[in-house]
């Protein structure tokens, strides 16, 4: 499998786009069911976007594993952090889901090269 992170993060923004002009009811229901439950409360937003990223894993969602490494960063996570969630991911998915942690690395990488080791 190859990654493109720098692809991905950028085409995004205009595929979504897309698809939300395609079908609009879709983002305005979704929208707010995500920012309702996608702030501080009894968690933090940080352990809700690792929460996030390891079901990700866990579902082989490449896009949305994109998605919450940068929103895992954004709110506070370390590199360990990620790939600790990714690892319980891959501990509750084996095999198949180990095979996607390639990705969140790929991520990581694009996303924060400077902190590249760890």
């Amino acid at each position: 499998m190859l990654h493109d992170a720098r692809k991905f993060y950028e085409s995004w923004p205009s595929e979504m786009g897309a698809a939300k002009a395609a079908a609009p009811d879709i983002g305005k229901a979704f929208g707010p069911f995500f920012q309702t439950l996608m702030k501080d409360g009894a968690l933090s937003v940080k352990v809700k976007e690792l929460v996030a990223l390891g079901i990700a894993v866990a579902l082989r969602c490449e896009p949305c594993i994109y998605a919450h490494v940068e929103k895992c960063l954004k709110n506070g996570a370390t590199r360990a952090d990620v790939m600790e969630a990714a690892g319980v991911a891959v501990m509750m998915g084996g095999g198949p889901t180990y095979t996607y942690t390639p990705i969140v690395a790929a991520a990581l990488n694009h996303l924060a090269p400077s902190n590249a080791a760890g």
